[in-house]
């Protein structure tokens, strides 16, 4: 943790199907490995990746023992979790009583938790919540005009999610401006499959736009984002959809994929260039959307110092920094487009030297951050 140095690094995919995907890097050997064999459940996959890291030709490690403490990545913390917190049996509860926030992402995470649990006793077990960072967005931001006592009872309110890169990025913003974080106002633009904008007041995280779930918010990849709440009641009278059915289509069939069946933007960004028009009208809806969340962050901000696109879409696509950025120069936000070409691993920035507001590129590390929460807390 000294230098940072990533000793190994690797990724199960597919748990459960009949071929499996896994793939490991380390810095013991010189190409990646990659297996297909099949990973039954979480635990066949964390023995398959401790059997990796301790072998004679792909380990870092020795013993079992030398893994002190292991960072999770939970997705949902409601308001039980402001930050980062050791896992206990009491904190393991909390976790399991917030399922019903987030039904995809909290059962996974307390699986591997557990599986984790019993195959590392010794090591501290660490979870980082996803929804942290956002703890600090004031009532009038993160409520919603229902009545009040859904918030008392069911606590439905905007809890906002990406908070460990939105954090992360933040931070490294204020390393290049040279100022700490405090005093810094700045919009964090995270542009993936999924995507969130933030607004950060004195480094802190005053709104962003995901909400008491990942579907609120911009259009993505899959997923409808904002859109009028009535729309799921008139299906369900009008057709013969479930709000099972309502919910599967706004999640896995909406967004970018349900305006033009593609929801990749590379793939988009090409039939856009081969004359597809649901393609680029798929992607000026999504340029527009992006667009009005830095306005809207901008009037409650009033200042700000820097915008910073990160995350797949934002870090790597020139193209869709350039549509979001055409047009707001009167905002202050001046973007040096031949300093915007191309792809770049490093952190970089992007606009006019006479720019009162910065442009960022700043690659985004989730792994990292954890890490680094682990590390402090276990300190």
């Amino acid at each position: 943790m000294e230098n940072a140095a990533v000793l190994a690094h690797g990724v199960i995919e597919r748990i459960g199907e009949a071929e499996g995907k896994h793939t490991y890097e380390a810095q013991t050997i010189n190409e990646k490995i990659f297996l297909s064999d099949p990973i039954k459940n979480h635990q066949d996959g964390m023995d398959q990746i401790v059997a990796l890291l301790m072998d004679n030709q792909t380990g870092v490690i020795k013993d079992k023992s030398e893994i002190s403490a292991i960072g999770h990545r939970v997705v949902h913390g409601a308001e039980s979790f402001q930050q980062t917190s050791i896992i206990d049996d009491e904190v393991l509860s909390a976790i399991k009583e917030n399922i019903p926030l987030a039904p995809l992402h909290n059962p996974a995470n307390i699986t591997g938790i557990e599986v984790s649990k019993a195959i590392f006793p010794a090591a501290v077990q660490v979870a980082v919540f996803d929804t942290a960072f956002h703890h600090t967005i004031p009532a009038k931001a993160h409520l919603y005009a229902l009545p009040y006592d859904l918030y008392e009872t069911m606590r439905i309110r905007r809890y906002g999610f990406h908070g460990t890169s939105h954090h992360y990025v933040a931070q490294q913003a204020a390393k290049l401006l040279d100022q700490p974080l405090d005093t810094l106002n700045l919009i964090t633009i995270h542009l993936g499959n999924g995507g969130s904008i933030t607004a950060i007041e004195k480094g802190k995280s005053v709104d962003t736009s995901m909400g008491m779930t990942p579907l609120e918010g911009l259009i993505m990849g899959t997923r409808s984002g904002n859109i009028d709440p009535a729309i799921p009641f008139f299906l369900s009278e009008n057709t013969d959809m479930s709000f099972k059915d309502i919910d599967t289509m706004l999640n896995k069939k909406s967004g970018l994929k349900g305006i033009c069946g593609l929801n990749d933007m590379r793939n988009i960004l090409s039939a856009v260039e081969e004359g597809d028009s649901k393609a680029k009208t798929a992607l000026d809806m999504y340029v527009y959307q992006i667009k009005k969340y830095i306005g809207a962050y901008y009037a409650i901000l009033g200042k700000v110092n820097a915008i910073i696109f990160t995350a797949g879409i934002g870090e790597h696509s020139d193209v869709i920094r350039k549509l979001v950025c055409t047009g707001l120069e009167h905002f202050g936000i001046d973007m040096d487009l031949d300093k915007n070409l191309g792809k770049n691993s490093s952190a970089r920035e992007i606009n006019k030297t006479n720019s009162p507001v910065r442009i960022y590129v700043i690659p985004t590390d989730e792994e990292l951050k954890i890490a680094q929460e682990t590390w402090k807390l276990i300190k």
